[in-house]
């Protein structure tokens, strides 16, 4: 039976993923553990930790949109894969901060995806905006950002809700730091972790190796976390190890299939990142109180949330601009032939799916 089987069952597809994974990097036992736990929480985590699922329903469920104009594509895209970071220029910036499942995919699929995960936020009383509201308010960011040929979020005259949420009194230093240096040692921190963190700290420098759960997609991979004293003050870098994506699992590939993040990452209109490098299959990056994920914990208001999706929308545009000038005409005339509720529809059916397989993961966990 292959993986895109749609009669494989959620409980037979991961344990036939995280043997794959397995083969590419030590698996961190007790993180999976958790993982699965998080799973069985509520639909929303169990959408972040799935990823290589959603590829076998999405393939079956919206098997039109699924050979749309491809894009070099984010994969596991959703409403809490977005946070800021500083520029070289050490403006704050705004943007999509997780390429682990980049592939080549249809350019549909990180837009039905963002779209389901709005709607399984309104399901959970994050968001107070109806599915219709939400899916326009996506569609349209990204329409409107293809016309424009993308632009990077810088948070400084412009984005008011963005920076009041990337402001708020959760990204607190003090609270940041007392959390960060409250993380556990780390007992065994994998030596080529500890080779490429231990470079950032200057002579004399010596950081602490600690452990860190973070997300839930790559939960369960390497990571290690190094903090130290620098120049008066706590900095923190992560090392964090990189598998191919749940796209290739899907398509039977054994795990040599090329890691996508470096490529997604510069082409996409953005603000680069200087912290940011993938070394090998590592990704290296600054942890800090401006450079971390952001949730939905200012906007509350249906006229702010409907900006964010807005924005995320049009995030998600300035990323396959990336895919250059033909790939976006092709995707631009492929949203031109759709009705104007595709992205309900689509996003409604793989909601439905991903519930349907939660109830199943659930029942599994009793049983």
């Amino acid at each position: 039976m292959s993986r895109n089987s749609p009669l494989v069952s959620v409980v037979a597809a991961t344990r036939s993923y995280e043997s794959w994974v397995a083969r590419q990097v030590p698996l961190v036992r007790s993180d999976i553990a958790y993982k699965h736990e998080q799973m069985a929480f509520a639909p929303f985590p169990f959408l972040r930790a799935t990823f290589y699922r959603w590829v076998q329903v999405w393939e079956t469920t919206c098997a039109e949109l699924a050979s749309a104009p491809q894009v070099l594509a984010v994969g596991d895209l959703h409403t809490e894969n977005f946070g800021t970071w500083r520029d070289t220029e050490g403006r704050l910036v705004w943007g999509i901060n997780d390429f682990d499942e980049a592939f080549p995919m249809a350019y549909a699929n990180d837009l039905v995806r963002l779209a389901t995960s709005a709607r399984l936020s309104i399901g959970a009383g994050t968001l107070i905006l109806t599915p219709r509201a939400a899916c326009s308010a996506i569609l349209e960011g990204y329409r409107a950002s293809l016309e424009r040929r993308g632009r990077p979020f810088v948070l400084a005259e412009e984005h008011h809700v963005l920076r009041r949420d990337a402001q708020s009194e959760l990204r607190d230093p003090v609270r940041f730091w007392t959390a960060m240096t409250g993380l556990p040692p780390a007992r065994r921190p994998v030596a080529a972790a500890v080779s490429l963190l231990g470079r950032k700290f200057r002579t004399g420098e010596t950081p602490l190796y600690v452990t860190r759960r973070a997300g839930l997609g790559s939960l369960g991979h390497p990571r290690v976390v190094a903090i130290g004293e620098h120049s008066g003050g706590w900095i923190a870098r992560e090392a964090k190890a990189l598998v191919a994506s749940g796209v290739a699992w899907a398509a039977g590939s054994a795990g040599t299939a090329p890691i996508h993040y470096p490529t997604i990452v510069r082409r996409a209109v953005r603000c680069a990142d200087p912290f940011l490098e993938i070394r090998g299959r590592w990704v290296v990056r600054r942890l800090a109180p401006d450079c971390s994920r952001i949730d939905f914990t200012v906007a509350r208001l249906a006229i702010e949330q409907t900006e964010l999706l807005h924005a995320m929308g049009a995030e998600t545009a300035n990323v396959h601009i990336g895919s250059g000038a033909l790939r976006v005409a092709a995707v631009t005339g492929h949203l031109a032939d759709q009705p104007p509720d595709w992205l309900k529809v689509a996003s409604r059916a793989m909601e439905r799916a991903t519930i349907a397989d939660h109830i199943a993961w659930q029942r599994a966990q009793r049983g």
